[in-house]
């Protein structure tokens, strides 16, 4: 659809930054460009859709309670806001160590969206527009501004696009296709014509949401009551965890059956997912129902959550049946899962169909290679979920400000940060499908554990200027705390005493023949910091937050030091400069994929080189040995 121009005029307020969506990516990005005291406006096609959850009411879960509690860390805003709005909270993983621990929590869907808006609202340096931008103005592949759809032309020094899943957007189930954003707002139809005649290669993707039902009609007494946690633990490491101990509301958990899967088969051809009728691809680590039912065909059955969507409304959450499928069938299916028998639907699930970008047409600080001044962040990156695309906006924003200011932008690595992960993949690898953040992703996850984000990136976020001197100090006396407590713990004797041999008989571990010191013992599996309480004397009272940052740095120190010397080897290759105009036609014995593929992603490290797809280790000696010749 292509734009036809409006009578153009100039808006004389003149900004450093427009962002383009107000989703969660942009959100972020406005967020910290105005902390950062820039003049920022945010373009959104619908206020309504401010920090909107469309899909799934919740914030956190594997990997991606990594990614809140990171953005936390840098001065981010998504952790504080579901603080503030959650209504379950729960740790996952808990049995397993302590790298895959992920913090989840379900969300007043409508609350977490109003107190965003309010954030925002209330931040100096902000203005929120209601408006469609279809042109990004340039000049010398520089930017100068954007145009909206009435016209109006605003001028700025940068602009970071949020667009989401909103670009050419189009919502379908069966028969039905509706050019609609997601949950029927207004698509953006026009900016994707503009973007490639900048030369910007695009891709077409595709995710889906399950049905929205109506709670009267679920009989719970027929599902598995899921609670929070006893104690909630808080995203951002500048609440109180007090101020989050609430009354939790439960959710639920059923399961398809056969007959489920009966009618979903007997549907297929009914489906746009198998009839062709939708061209995007789909996200594999989250697939539609279809998907499940064909692709894991030995399977009788598949988990459903039935999930609140907030305090005040009746509509929940489906969970796990996510569709296409037309309404009729998706009423036949849902109501053989057991206590949806008699279920009303309350909106339909749909798939939706968006424009995104090749990500790999980014620097690793999100700026496009080609055109100065133009960052990207979000699902329009061609990633999927609330907390990857916040980590992504978060980072497009403050390197948009600190081009503006001329200062030096951040590129946090794969051993620093999840994002820094994130980013690297999106940037370097080529994707066909939407990117979800996993665990499994993160070479040095023992590392980048979700409970030391703020050890690891504060001082950045200081440093950058979106972190108090006040909390930085109080991050430094925690470190102080833990580093002196682990000391004397290392230098603490403990003898073959009676008190503490019937602690050890407790927990099943063997008793002691001759003195040790509290960490040896700490380190045993089945032993803890806690469980030592009664007989460590010395021990004076601490948070339950550095307690466990003291167990899990005693316990884990052999593996955490193998680790360390890890990322000292990738560090060499990450610092290895590649210069910018590096011809490598001249690079002798370089075969001629890995020239194509060099060529095309201009990799800013040796490090990052290594990682292309294309690219062999033998290649990467070759540039090497040629770097080092010149």
């Amino acid at each position: 659809m292509k734009y036809s121009a409006n009578s153009a005029w100039v808006n004389n307020d003149k900004y450093d930054v427009v962002i383009v969506g107000a989703g969660h990516a942009g959100c972020e990005a406005a967020l910290a460009c105005a902390r950062l005291g820039l003049s920022t406006i945010i373009f959104t096609v619908s206020i309504e859709s401010i920090a909107m959850m469309p899909c799934n009411p919740n914030i956190g879960g594997s990997s991606k309670g990594h990614l809140v509690r990171e953005i936390d860390a840098l001065g981010g805003e998504m952790g504080k806001n579901i603080d503030k709005t959650f209504i379950q909270s729960k740790m996952l993983n808990k049995s397993k160590g302590p790298a895959v621990h992920s913090l989840r929590a379900q969300a007043d869907k409508e609350n977490y969206s109003r107190q965003m808006r309010r954030t925002l609202e209330k931040q100096d340096n902000l203005e929120i527009r209601q408006g469609e931008i279809v042109n990004i103005l340039t000049e010398e592949n520089k930017v100068t501004g954007v145009q909206t759809y009435s016209g109006a032309v605003y001028h700025c020094k940068a602009v970071v696009l949020c667009t989401g899943t909103y670009l050419k957007a189009r919502c379908i189930y069966g028969d039905v296709s509706m050019n609609t954003g997601p949950n029927g707002l207004q698509a953006a139809n026009y900016l994707t014509d503009c973007l490639k005649e900048l030369g910007i290669s695009m891709y077409r993707f595709k995710t889906g949401t399950p049905a929205r039902i109506d709670r009267r009609s679920v009989d719970f007494s027929k599902m598995e009551e899921q609670f929070g946690d006893e104690r909630v633990v808080p995203f951002s490491f500048s609440t109180n965890p007090e101020d989050v101990q609430i009354d939790q509301v439960s959710c639920w958990l059923t399961y398809t059956n056969e007959h489920t899967h009966e009618i979903i088969k007997n549907n297929l051809d009914r489906s746009p997912l198998f009839s062709g009728m939708i061209e995007g691809t789909g996200p594999r680590y989250c697939p539609s129902i279809e998907d499940k039912v064909v692709k894991f065909a030995d399977k009788n059955r598949h988990q459903v959550f039935i999930e609140p969507e907030g305090l005040e409304t009746n509509e929940m959450y489906i969970g796990g049946m996510s569709s296409s499928l037309p309404e009729d069938v998706q009423y036949a299916m849902y109501r053989t899962v057991p206590g949806l028998e008699h279920v009303k639907i309350v909106r339909n699930a749909y798939a939706i169909e968006y424009d995104c970008i090749d990500a790999r047409q980014l620097h690793p600080t999100l700026e496009f290679k080609n055109i100065k001044g133009l960052f990207s962040g979000g699902q329009f990156n061609g990633s999927s979920g609330y907390e990857e695309a916040a980590a992504q906006g978060l980072i497009a924003g403050i390197n948009a400000a600190m081009e503006i200011m001329g200062k030096e932008q951040i590129i946090l690595d794969r051993s620093q940060a999840y994002i820094g992960v994130l980013i690297d993949d999106l940037v370097t690898k080529e994707s066909h499908e939407p990117y979800r953040m996993m665990t499994s992703r993160a070479e040095y996850r023992l590392l980048l554990r979700q409970d030391n984000a703020d050890q690891r990136l504060t001082k950045i976020g200081y440093e950058i200027g979106l972190i108090s001197e006040e909390r930085y100090h109080a991050l430094l006396e925690k470190e102080q705390i833990i580093q002196e407590e682990i000391e004397r713990l290392e230098h603490t004797n403990m003898g073959t005493g009676e008190e503490v041999q019937n602690i050890l008989e407790r927990a099943g571990s063997t008793p002691l023949t001759s003195g040790t010191t509290l960490a040896e013992l700490i380190r045993r599996p089945e032993l803890s910091y806690e469980l030592l309480e009664s007989v460590d004397y010395q021990r004076r009272p601490l948070s339950d937050e550095i307690k466990e940052q003291i167990n899990i740095n005693i316990k884990y120190e052999g593996y955490i030091k193998r680790q360390l010397k890890q990322v000292e080897q990738f560090k060499k290759l990450e610092t290895r400069r590649i210069p910018e105009n590096m011809d490598y036609d001249k690079v002798p014995s370089l075969r001629i994929e890995a020239v194509q593929k060099l060529k095309q992603y201009r990799p800013v490290s040796i490090g990052q080189a290594s990682r292309i797809s294309g690219v062999s280790p033998a290649d990467i000696s070759v540039l090497l040995v040629y770097m080092g010749q010149k």
